[in-house]
């Protein structure tokens, strides 16, 4: 799942982020391509004229190198190359630009969109040469994540977003606005039938990715837009007049208020305490979906509702894509493999079945969501949000933010918090 916590390190380690331990829940294993999946391929992908050095080094987290090795193998037999997929699950993201700088990096790294500016920034990816058609093939949100400045830097593959996700046994119909949320929550567990009125990680260090639509519809916001509507890192507005009225609306749900958000729960706790009929509500995403299933619990999946009369609650986007590097030593090879392999919606499939995340191609979440609801109930409430920005500067956010909602969260004064937190944050993009 994708945890954002304080420091630059942590907080831009996002593929690892995509698979740390929420629920725990095992992932099936991927099938094998079948001979026509094969023939498929093929057909989209003729071999590669440039082999470099036989050779393609592909980085994966361990929930996608089974789904990945066997269209690897083909590929690599296809033009006569050896592959290899590599596990990487720590630090990702830092790790990757490390070893492109030193020479020691792969053809193939497989990541979040939002790493891109700053892999860009540090001369470690190259545009993706998709076809017009390539990029038809994908959902608007997904081909936007991994478009910056103009181009394209990634073959997305899946999409992530947190949702509302309640038990239908104890809450019938999904809750209107967060007071009526609250409300539900709150009588329940003065009833003792749960033990929380809402399941969302704060934890003591923050968690901007999962509060982010309340904090949105209460006001807030982390930047400005420029004329183009991308994120503007030269405005920066945690300190706004908005954001501290929506720091102040979470002073009102935490732990001198309502109740609804505690720094006690976490990343680790959080989707087990749903699943064992603790709470009512939970906030997360499709990473959570392996315990929920397991634990037997009636379930829907709906947008998160925004407070009354408020801005509407849009969570972050995420997008997980393949990108080239810059400093690869068989970039034809990688070019091919990334922009004529992985855009093969069995590749998607494969990915999906080991990770359950919606696919970026919508040929394959077409094919996904008739066997699983769950996927297309994730996009229809990611379908307000937007793509996680993807700029560099959002690495020095995470930590800031997150100091500023679990001191309001525990009853902080929230112009102080939200002043502190600019502060911070401003002190770093000089730096």
């Amino acid at each position: 799942m994708r945890v954002r916590v304080a420091g630059a390190a942590t907080a831009v380690a996002a593929l690892a982020l995509a698979v740390t331990a929420c629920g725990g829940g095992e992932t099936p294993d991927a099938a094998a391509p079948s001979e026509t999946a094969a023939s498929e391929t093929a057909a989209t992908s003729a071999p590669a004229k440039d082999k470099g050095n036989g050779k393609l080094v592909i980085w994966a987290d361990p929930n996608r190198i089974k789904a990945l090795k066997p269209f690897a193998d083909e590929f690599g037999t296809e033009n006569g190359v050896t592959v290899e997929v590599k596990e990487i699950s720590a630090d990702n993201q830092q790790t990757f630009v490390t070893a492109s700088q030193q020479g020691s990096g792969p053809d193939v790294m497989i990541g979040a969109h939002d790493w891109i500016g700053n892999l860009v920034q540090n001369g470690a990816i190259d545009p993706v040469n998709l076809t017009a058609e390539q990029k038809s093939s994908f959902s608007e949100i997904a081909l936007k994540a991994v478009t910056f400045n103009g181009q394209v830097y990634g073959a997305p593959y899946a999409v992530e977003n947190i949702a509302l996700i309640r038990n239908t046994k104890l809450v019938p119909d999904a809750p209107a606005s967060i007071e009526e949320m609250v409300k539900t929550g709150t009588k329940l567990k003065k009833d003792g039938k749960v033990k929380e009125i809402l399941c969302l990680p704060v934890t003591q260090l923050g968690d901007a990715f999962h509060i982010y639509p309340i904090f949105a519809s209460g006001g807030g916001a982390l930047f400005g837009t420029t004329d183009a509507g991308d994120p503007d890192p030269k405005q920066v507005l945690v300190g706004s007049e908005g954001s501290v009225a929506a720091f102040g609306k979470l002073k009102d749900l935490g732990e001198k208020g309502d109740g609804a958000l505690k720094t006690s729960l976490t990343n680790e706790n959080s989707i087990p305490n749903f699943a064992a009929g603790k709470c009512a509500f939970l906030i997360s995403g499709p990473w959570a979906m392996a315990d929920v299933k397991k634990s037997g619990l009636s379930y829907d999946i709906t947008a998160v509702p925004g407070f009354e009369g408020g801005k509407p609650a849009t969570p972050f986007v995420g997008v997980q894509s393949f990108f080239v590097a810059s400093k690869g030593s068989s970039k034809a090879l990688a070019q091919e493999f990334v922009s004529n392999y992985v855009t093969n919606p069995d590749v998607a499939k494969a990915l999906y079945e080991a990770d359950p995340r919606p696919p970026a191609l919508t040929a394959a979440l077409e094919a996904v969501e008739a066997a699983d609801p769950d996927a297309g109930k994730f996009m229809d409430a990611g379908k307000i949000g937007f793509p996680m920005p993807a700029i560099p500067e959002m690495s020095a956010i995470w930590g800031p933010f997150g100091i500023a909602e679990t001191a309001v969260v525990k009853g902080g004064d929230p112009a102080k918090a939200a002043a502190a937190a600019q502060k911070a944050i401003d002190g770093s993009l000089k730096n």
